[in-house]
């Protein structure tokens, strides 16, 4: 099956125009092919308005996000991975949806195919004493 991710965000990004609210994207910048403007990354993340009005050819589907913006007077073209997506939520409110760190990690394939399954752990049961 695909990723629930790409569906949740363009979900909770119509939520919060229908409610009035200003849509904001995390992003984590460490991932491959993203494309923001590297003098507005704090700490490997970035915070991006997707607002209609602060966006110009917004593009959301299961891979990518893509729109142009301007920074500093500057027009650029953003481009987004999906799976670099921390959260969506709104500025006002904070409401949205924050996905988890493991979600939105790379993760090296070599340390992937090394490591060793953690062991397995016996679930806790009750027993009958007479």
């Amino acid at each position: 099956m695909t990723s629930q991710k790409p569906y949740l965000i363009r979900a909770i990004y119509q939520w919060l125009l229908d409610n009035q609210n200003t849509p904001y994207l995390l992003v984590n910048t460490t991932f491959d092919g993203v494309q923001v403007p590297h003098e507005y990354i704090n700490d490997g993340k970035i915070i991006l308005n997707i607002e209609p009005d602060a966006v110009n050819n917004f593009h959301s589907d299961n891979e990518w996000i893509s729109f142009s913006a301007r920074f500093s007077g500057k027009q650029m073209e953003l481009f987004i991975p999906v799976v670099s997506v921390l959260a969506i939520y709104g500025k006002e409110n904070n409401e949205g949806m924050f996905f988890t760190e493991e979600e939105s990690s790379p993760a090296p394939l070599a340390t992937q195919s090394t490591k060793p399954a953690p062991p397995k752990k016996r679930r806790p049961g009750l027993k009958i004493v007479k």
